[in-house]
């Protein structure tokens, strides 16, 4: 790399158009147009003192990536000067890009705990997920604009749970234009591709509030795969409570033993035997019925055997912590 180079964020433009650069001398570099805001990715080099970023894109599923434009860049007064050039182009087309100072940017969304570490680890995510987002009709959910993801809100709700649900779709929107950016061009206008979150409410009382989070995702892999995540919050901090805090008596050994009870009449033997041997981790969502355990890091080939199992409260009161206050509204009087 040329001397001179050095880790940052940068805006600017291309031609005519507005595009935001992030250069890593030591890790993967990466630009979008504001435009389209999705990624593409570069492979830096040196040619001279000049920095060469070299852009390369895959155009069908299992083809080769081909290169797409590259630049060539230099400091100047402000930040960066230089050209990007398309194989064949008869000329190239000029590029200026200044330092982003994230934090100086202002807030299109409610300030969260989320927002203001993704201004500071990804400048360029942040460029894109900064924007207002629709509240759909009734305001029980909101979408991101730009990825698609919809996720549920509270009416009502404290402006502490709101920041944690908003962190919450954050995060996945993030992931799903990180996987739609690795997708070849032509998989990318396959709606079946990509990343899918179907998020609801499983638990809304006084005091907790719980959903379930799952998600199906292709993103230009040897196949598609699958995930499911448990939540359970505190409506009046937000704050992420463990299963333990309200059960501490039902660790490990006894969610599996309590889930293998409960699944070996919904399961053919061979699941049972994989269940057996491999489901050792569990992710839980409370309902109002009980705790609902769900396997959690099976291996792709054997997820379809990762059924969820309903652990009724009268089930796992003795594991209950019954003097904590948010225990008590899962066991009213």
């Amino acid at each position: 790399m040329p001397d001179w180079a050095r880790a940052g964020t940068f805006r600017g433009t291309l031609g005519t158009l507005p595009v935001a650069l992030s250069l890593d001398p030591k890790g993967e570099s990466r630009y979008f147009y504001e435009g389209r805001s999705l990624d593409v990715f570069l492979k830096a080099r040196r040619s001279g003192n000049a920095l060469v970023l070299e852009e390369s894109v895959r155009r069908d599923l299992g083809g080769e990536a081909v290169v797409t434009g590259c630049f060539s860049l230099m400091p100047a007064p402000g930040g960066l000067k230089g050209t990007w050039q398309a194989p064949g182009a008869a000329r190239p087309q000029e590029v200026t890009l200044t330092p982003l100072d994230a934090a100086r940017l202002p807030l299109r969304l409610p300030l969260s705990p989320g927002l203001s570490a993704l201004r500071r680890d990804d400048p360029l995510a942040f460029l894109k997920l900064n924007r207002p987002w629709v509240t759909l009709p009734g305001g029980r959910a909101v979408r991101e604009p730009l990825s698609g993801v919809t996720y549920p809100r509270v009416p009502g709700a404290s402006s502490a749970l709101n920041a944690a649900l908003q962190d919450r779709q954050l995060r996945h929107a993030a992931d799903a234009l990180d996987c739609r950016a690795l997708l070849p061009e032509s998989a990318q206008k396959d709606p079946e591709n990509g990343y899918t979150l179907s998020a609801g409410l499983t638990l809304s009382n006084a005091r907790l509030l719980s959903l379930r989070e799952d998600v199906n995702y292709y993103c230009g892999g040897t196949h598609p795969d699958n995930w499911t995540e448990g939540v359970i919050l505190d409506r009046a901090t937000g704050r992420v409570v463990p299963l333990t805090t309200l059960f501490p008596k039902l660790g490990a050994a006894r969610q599996k033993t309590l889930y293998l009870s409960g699944v070996k009449s919904k399961l053919n033997a061979e699941c049972l035997d994989v269940l057996r041997e491999d489901a050792d981790e569990f992710t839980a969502h409370l309902s109002t019925t009980g705790v609902n355990l769900t396997p959690s890091g099976l291996p792709h080939v054997v997820t379809a055997c990762a059924e969820t199992v309903t652990l009724p409260y009268a089930t796992v009161r003795g594991d209950a912590n019954l003097g904590s206050p948010l225990v008590k509204t899962l066991y009213p009087k």
